[in-house]
């Protein structure tokens, strides 16, 4: 991925790519080494989410973890820069701890290591925007 990682936990990482201020003349003709140029007059950031079936193989347990990160990242939205995010699955859950997908126990887990996420992302965003004394 050509987006930079923000910050990473035990199962998700999130990448991010700034987003440019000019629109493209004509985003059908873009070379594909430049996929994020068709999102480059966008007033607003935006946000996918993949969650693969080698680590979360049935698809309630899918939507459960990618409704938790929209959920989420609503909260967390008001302070991060305009930009465009992924949140990756990148590890798996364990089954025998949280057996049902929709499950309460699963839900907190994912939240909290979501804001998790989101809370060191903005502290390393945060950083790297603060001008540095020489």
């Amino acid at each position: 991925m050509s987006a930079q990682t923000a910050a990473r936990t035990a199962h998700f990482a999130l990448h991010m790519a700034p987003l440019g201020s000019t629109v493209p003349a004509n985003p059908s003709n873009l070379p594909a080494s430049q996929p994020l140029a068709m999102l480059a007059g966008m007033a607003e950031g935006c946000l996918g989410v993949v969650v693969p079936k080698r680590w979360a193989k049935r698809a309630v347990t899918r939507n459960t973890i990618k409704r938790q990160v929209f959920s989420v990242s609503q909260d967390f939205e008001p302070e991060l820069p305009v930009a465009a995010y992924v949140v990756r699955l990148r590890a798996g859950f364990d089954r025998g701890r949280f057996p049902s997908a929709t499950s309460e126990p699963l839900k907190a887990a994912l939240r909290l290591e979501l804001q998790q996420l989101f809370h060191d992302a903005l502290a390393r965003l945060s950083s790297a925007a603060a001008p540095r004394a020489t």
